[in-house]
């Protein structure tokens, strides 16, 4: 620990965190509104001529105080900024520590491969600030998956002054076992032994201290959703100093036989510590259950996110209604141009605020949901009983989880397939994602089941939700029937070996599941949503105010394009909203509502039952409604997805076959459709 000595002393580029300020309380209460506080962290950044003024960096400002006035503050010297790498298994929870530390959030997930790439943050212990660096899952130090081969570059590259191990208490055998072999590699390790707090639910005992003893390193017991269970963990690494291993050279077949033997000396173990998790996995992967509850848990999921969204939904719009109004107000009354009031506020804000609308209350309910599903641990076991299904696509059951992903968020969903290890597996699961349908087209299909097929008699909602969930098992459906024609054509090969750890079920983390499931999920898709959605609104509002001969540039392009809308049993005005919906899928049944009431602005509908009128009014049938379902299911990704699968793949030509795969389906269904009711 450093003696504290006055800021004026310090040289320019050295770092301090400020111990004491002596001077009086309102010169202290001045400082204290500019953050220079007791245990601020401050960089020297300029001297003046002669040593003052004295220029120092405080949370992220640049402050400037004469010499004499930083004499009075004292601060102790940050000579060194250690850094700690985590390390550990997948699924052991190195992400919940990592957050716990650095106050960040980091996604973490109860499946194994959740994380696929480092994460870095700061912390401070005992006056010293330190780098803490998470690492992707791994089971070995010689990699042989994507996520082991970025963690081994990361060892091997980043400087770190201290390797923290993180182990599940309840299984502890291969945590310890990578231990070893990072002590064998010459690592300054301590073991960070996490889920004590399960393992003595499970009656699982082990002795700390005697495993210590035996592996030569600290060995400390954390919970780590509870942030005072680390602060042992902490003053175990700044005390502990590097020694000599016990291991050299150590295989990690070697360190796993080893480490099975101090876990028989050192853990107290029942027979069977894991018969809950067993009576569940019989329930959910069992022959009998696995599909009807699977089919459960679906339709429980998007009824409560149609139930629950309606109303916010309509307040949200009826918000922006109210504001785009008083605007116009204000745009008048500075003498604002009708055109410039009109493009900003009818054309962008007005579809900005309906793209906010539709998506923001379904995706703060279906994402929740999903992370529900993903703490408690049932997401690996769908992959689990998807398995056989997608190995006689010549794909691979882990596609089963980014499919699912793909129903909150499309690009989401392609960029989570890193965690499939084969290349050819990979390009199938990204170029099939789109055909499920994500949470921006959603509103629509809602909408036009409802008021076409579901009745508006009190179980309206139920056959509403049983009936997307028949969309949903389409469109899944459809993903293996289209991964299979990949995988024996353009990607041609046998199915790799298939290896999922199925992890514990757990209670969820409630306060973590909503921040990661809005700022994770909902914020970053609807921020992207809106960045897109913006610049066609304006579009489209240009489109609807130029007239050519009497008629909209909206209009004219809906001519253009009715002979073909008709063969897909749509018409122009659909077919033009899907090419104008790209960017952003949400915006698709406005254009079409603007297009079809020759309005100047995206519109919105006032109530179902007005919607049902005004479709029926342009032709609309039963038949016209079918077409719209199915091409809402298998059209062209959004803007944002295909950008994303041209940044994990890195190739246009799989871009463009993203783009072409859905599309093409969607065409041959639509055909198929209307020429079959034509013939019946």
């Amino acid at each position: 620990m450093y003696d504290s000595e006055p800021l004026s002393g310090l040289p320019v580029g050295s770092r301090a965190v400020v111990a004491e300020i002596r001077a009086d309380t309102a010169e202290q209460r001045r400082l204290a509104e500019l953050g220079v506080l007791k245990g601020a962290e401050i960089k020297i950044k300029i001297r003046g001529t002669g040593g003052s003024p004295i220029a120092f960096a405080v949370h992220g400002v640049t402050l400037a105080l004469r010499s004499s006035d930083c004499d009075r503050i004292f601060v102790r010297p940050l000579t060194h900024e250690k850094t700690y790498l985590l390390a550990g298994n997948p699924n052991v929870g190195k992400s919940t520590v990592f957050n716990a530390l650095t106050g960040l959030h980091q996604h973490t997930g109860n499946w194994c491969g959740k994380t696929v790439a480092g994460a870095e943050g700061w912390f401070q212990h005992r006056g010293e600030r330190i780098r803490l660096t998470d690492t992707p899952g791994t089971y070995s130090v010689d990699a042989e998956t994507a996520e082991e081969a970025v963690t081994a570059q990361m060892l091997r590259e980043i400087p770190h002054d201290l390797v923290i191990c993180v182990c599940d208490a309840t299984c502890p055998v291969r945590g310890i076992a990578l231990a070893i072999e990072l002590l064998s590699a010459g690592e300054h390790v301590i073991l960070c032994m996490n889920l004590i707090d399960e393992a003595k639910k499970k009656r699982i005992i082990p002795n700390l201290d005697a495993m210590s003893e035996r592996l030569g390193i600290p060995v400390i017991g954390v919970t780590a959703k509870k942030k005072r269970t680390l602060i042992p963990l902490l003053d175990a690494a700044a005390d502990t100093v590097p020694s000599a291993p016990f291991f050299h050279g150590l295989s990690h077949a070697d360190a796993l036989q080893i480490a099975s033997g101090i876990c028989k000396e050192t853990v107290i173990m029942p027979v069977n510590p894991h018969q809950r998790d067993d009576r569940l996995d019989r329930l959910l992967t069992g022959a009998a259950y696995r599909y009807p509850v699977m089919l459960f848990l679906l339709l429980l999921v998007f009824w409560l996110t149609m139930v629950g969204a309606n109303y916010p939904s309509e307040l949200l719009t009826a918000l922006f209604s109210r504001i785009c109004t008083l605007l116009h107000h204000a745009a008048a009354g500075v003498h604002c141009p009708q055109w410039l009031s009109g493009a900003l506020i009818d054309g962008m804000l007005r579809g900005t605020g309906w793209v906010i609308s539709v998506m923001l209350p379904p995706m703060a309910i279906f994402f929740p949901m999903f992370t529900l599903l993903e703490d408690i641990g049932i997401l690996p076991r769908i992959a689990f009983n998807l398995d056989s299904r997608c190995a006689k696509c010549r794909a691979c059951g882990k596609q089963a989880l980014t499919m699912t992903m793909g129903f909150g968020c499309n690009a989401v969903g392609v960029t989570e397939c890193r965690i499939i290890g084969s290349k050819r597996e990979q390009l199938i699961a990204i170029l099939t994602n789109a055909l499920v349908p994500c949470n921006g087209r959603f509103p629509a299909l809602l909408a036009i089941i409802t008021v076409f097929f579901a009745g508006d008699d009190v179980f309206s909602s139920f056959r509403s939700a049983l009936l997307m969930t028949c969309l949903i098992l389409l469109s899944v459906s459809m993903t293996f029937a289209a991964s299979a024609l990949l995988g024996r054509t353009v990607l041609r090969g046998q199915p790799s070996s298939f290896i999922l750890e199925l992890p514990p079920y757990r209670k969820p983390q409630i306060g973590a599941l909503i921040i990661r499931s809005i700022l994770d999920r909902t914020v970053f898709v609807l921020g992207r949503a809106v960045i897109t959605a913006a610049p066609v609104s304006l579009l489209i509002w240009i489109l609807a105010n130029i007239s050519i001969s009497g008629q909209t540039m909206l209009q004219l392009l809906a001519d253009f394009l009715q002979p073909f809308g008709k063969m897909i049993g749509l018409d122009g005005v659909m077919l033009l909203a899907f090419i104008l919906g790209l960017p952003a899928n949400e915006i698709v049944l406005p254009v079409a509502l603007t297009a079809y009431l020759g309005q100047t602005a995206l519109t919105d509908y006032d109530s179902l039952g007005s919607l049902h009128a005004l479709l029926t009014a342009h032709g609309w049938t039963q038949l016209t409604a079918a077409c719209f379902l199915i091409f809402t299911l298998f059209h062209s990704p959004c803007a944002t997805t295909l950008l994303t699968v041209y940044q994990e793949t890195g190739s246009r030509r799989w871009t463009f076959a993203a783009f072409l795969l859905p599309t093409v389906i969607g065409i041959l269904f639509c055909t198929l459709i209307t020429g079959i009711a034509y013939l019946l």
